[in-house]
């Protein structure tokens, strides 16, 4: 359950500021419970990167309570970052050379904004594919979002992501496709995930390559694992998102927009905000683009108040799966991904 403070990564605080479980190091010490060392691969924008920390943080946090969680940040330096971001990163984050050093016992990969479908365009192509390489062979399991489904989809098995035509973005039903994994287990067989991509792996892709779809939806499958069912889960979602990540992201785009890096005025999230919400953002498009407000005026707070949140609850009984799934198999040797007698290509004993 309780997350470690092992540093001052500012996310711990703010975590514990919001009423999350967080320990000191110190008290984690006296405690006899098996700790777990989870990376966070984070690629995503500036913007975003802190948010993300918390976001996943807050899942693994409130998951089972069986371990003490060990979260270790690191990013790639072929990601071109501020001086902010790259201070923040600078202070608080490991390097891949670090984590390879300390061994860990699961790993996630965040999504990252690469909007062209050739991943071989993205700076950290060859920095991302080392990574995955690695985690195969060294982590018992590793949990992959959106893009970082799409490039282990590419590497491990030649399934080049497709380009949509535009952008999948918004809240959307899904529902379970397959009950009898323990991915799933406790999970509503229907519930919303957020989306926000401009390019897919098609069911057909996931099929062709032996992956198993675990939940599916009108804009693809969603959760899907690898041919042994637990090293590589995958996500083309973004479920960890907060309620108002969404909101973030459309005044992020409207920004965009204002400085002419996007031509046209982004369209709101689909499944997103009630009519009401909707009628407000109208009037203040209409407004910003007479030139009587500008995006200072972007009404955030008035609207996160009514935002309703349908995906975090079985977003984090996924989780609390994944971890308890890992607890059952990964070696009490960090540097070991699985226990003595694990079949690696059955580690759950499912097939």
């Amino acid at each position: 359950m309780p997350l470690i403070a092992h540093s001052k990564l500012p996310s711990f605080a703010r975590l514990k500021s919001e009423g999350e479980v967080v320990l000191s190091k110190d008290r984690a010490n006296h405690q006899v419970i098996r700790e777990l060392h989870i990376g966070l691969l984070n690629l995503m924008p500036d913007a975003a990167l802190e948010a993300t920390e918390r976001q996943f943080f807050r899942l693994i946090g409130q998951s089972n309570q069986i371990a003490q969680f060990y979260l270790h940040p690191f990013t790639l330096p072929s990601v071109k970052r501020g001086d902010k971001a790259a201070k923040h990163i600078s202070e608080h984050y490991q390097s891949f050379d670090e984590i390879k050093a300390q061994g860990l016992d699961a790993l996630i990969i965040t999504g990252a904004h690469v909007e062209q479908a050739d991943l071989k365009k993205a700076p950290f192509y060859h920095d991302l594919k080392t990574v995955i390489d690695w985690s195969y062979t060294n982590v018992t399991s590793t949990l992959c979002s959106c893009l970082a489904t799409h490039a282990v989809m590419e590497f491990r098995y030649q399934q080049k992501r497709q380009a949509i035509g535009k952008k999948c973005w918004g809240v959307f039903k899904h529902q379970i496709a397959d009950r009898s994994h323990p991915l799933v287990s406790g999970v509503n067989t229907n519930f919303n995930v957020p989306h926000s991509r401009f390019n897919e792996i098609t069911k057909q892709q996931f099929a062709a390559a032996g992956i198993k779809i675990l939940v599916d939806s009108e804009v693809g499958a969603h959760l899907c694992v690898s041919e042994d069912l637990l090293r590589i889960v995958f996500f083309q979602g973004h479920p960890e998102y907060d309620t108002i990540s969404l909101l973030k992201e459309y005044k992020r785009e409207i920004m965009a927009y204002l400085s002419g890096s996007r031509a046209d005025y982004p369209i709101v999230p689909m499944h997103y905000l009630g009519e009401q919400n909707k009628a407000i953002l109208n009037e203040y498009k209409t407004k910003l683009i007479a030139g009587e407000l500008d995006i200072s005026d972007f009404p955030e707070g008035l609207i996160s108040q009514t935002l309703d949140n349908t995906w975090h609850d079985a977003t984090r009984q996924i989780i609390s799966n994944w971890i308890g799934c890992m607890y059952q198999t990964t070696h009490e040797d960090v540097n070991k991904p699985f226990m003595d007698n694990i079949d690696p290509k059955d580690p759950l004993k499912l097939k």
